[in-house]
């Protein structure tokens, strides 16, 4: 009954939140949406270089990151698949935490599952995301260096939309970790689960409405 429950609740807080920040439903600045502001700056900013050595190496030094999560989250899908092997050691191991409850295999099966496909998630929002930022790099190709302001504004506006959907992907992909890490918690207790689940939401929620880096951006945008 509890898991359920928190199965519920996880998934409203992960989806839900999603939706909260990136649709702008909370009506106050968002680290989101001053790093979209600042990736169409980037784009007007760009049309006035040449050459554009300066934006090919900020998009190559994006790439490594992606890289390194995506491979990152292959070895954890592995060990994931690995853990399904050694199930009774598991439920051994989590009955003898403290708070644990007595876990069934089909239970701790179900939950390592569920794990499974929140990382499974994230291996596929890196992977798109990697994918979009080679095509900001052909996006970048194709700006030609003249043109009428109209023109060149709808190349920095397309050079921005792309890089804002790589972007919201690799933090799609960042989100995933951090809620997978709340799932972790479920092998323990389903009210363990349910607080992991409150906390990262409020750990993203802070640095999404609320961190130094937000300030900083504002601050710089208003002065």
């Amino acid at each position: 009954m509890f898991d359920w429950i928190g199965l519920i609740w996880f998934l409203m807080c992960w989806l839900g939140y999603e939706q909260f920040v990136e649709r702008g439903w909370s009506g106050r600045s968002t680290l989101h949406e001053e790093t979209n502001k600042l990736r169409l700056e980037w784009g007007r900013v760009l049309l006035t270089r040449d050459p554009r050595i300066v934006d090919v190496a900020l998009i190559a030094n994006l790439l490594p990151s992606l890289s390194f999560y995506a491979n990152t989250t292959i070895y954890i899908i592995a060990a994931l698949f690995a853990a399904l092997g050694t199930l009774d050691q598991l439920i051994t191991t989590a009955s003898e935490m403290p708070f644990s409850h007595v876990l069934s295999r089909e239970a701790m099966e179900l939950k390592l599952l569920i794990l499974l496909g929140v990382f499974v998630v994230a291996y596929f929002k890196f992977t798109w995301s990697l994918r979009q930022f080679n095509l900001l790099s052909i996006t970048l190709g194709s700006v030609p260096q003249k043109g009428s302001p109209e023109a060149l504004e709808k190349q920095a506006q397309k050079f921005a939309a792309v890089n804002t959907c790589a972007g919201n992907d690799f933090n799609r992909g960042l989100r995933a970790y951090y809620f997978g890490m709340a799932v972790m918690s479920w092998m323990v207790s389903p009210w363990l689960f349910i607080f992991s689940t409150f906390v990262v939401v409020i750990v993203l929620a802070r640095r999404e409405f609320y961190s130094p880096v937000l300030k900083a951006l504002t601050d710089f945008r208003e002065s």
